[in-house]
């Protein structure tokens, strides 16, 4: 990008007048409060620099203590964080011998299990005997009103 210097000036009293309007209008519009000309970073939420201090603190903790690091102090509470939704190994094994007892329980019954489940949609021979004779009874009742 090649930009000579008479470009550049010209650039300048552009601008330089733009800021000029913008004073004027805002003073005729009773001190309304001027917006800049220059585009913001990123709308959103404005944090003082004590405040984004504060935060980056709070996520170095955090960090340390999930690597377990001591780096960083230990959080605030006296007691640790338990996980949640985890087995302890006690409560694995106890888990383990329900199963299993109720596993022996269901042997020893034998006789008491659930009947072997059908498949939908296959016909067993004796449903197919039927409805072909019901088939062929139909298709002699349509041939023989068919040739009156």
């Amino acid at each position: 990008m090649d930009i000579s210097v008479k470009d550049l000036q010209e650039a300048i009293s552009i601008r330089q007048q733009i800021d000029n309007l913008q004073r004027r209008l805002s003073s005729l519009l009773r001190g309304a409060p001027q917006r800049p000309t220059a585009p913001t970073a990123a709308p959103g939420r404005f944090f003082s620099p004590a405040t984004r201090a504060k935060l980056a603190a709070a996520a170095r903790a955090r960090w340390a203590r999930t690597r377990g690091t001591g780096a960083v102090a230990a959080p605030t509470k006296s007691a640790p964080t338990k996980r949640k939704g985890q087995l302890t190994p006690a409560g694995r094994r106890k888990l383990s011998q329900l199963m299993k007892a109720r596993w022996a329980a269901r042997r020893k019954a034998g006789g008491k299990q659930k009947p072997a489940s059908r498949k939908k949609g296959v016909l067993t021979p004796a449903g197919r005997r039927r409805l072909s004779e019901l088939m062929k009874a139909r298709w002699a009742a349509r041939r023989k009103a068919g040739s009156r």
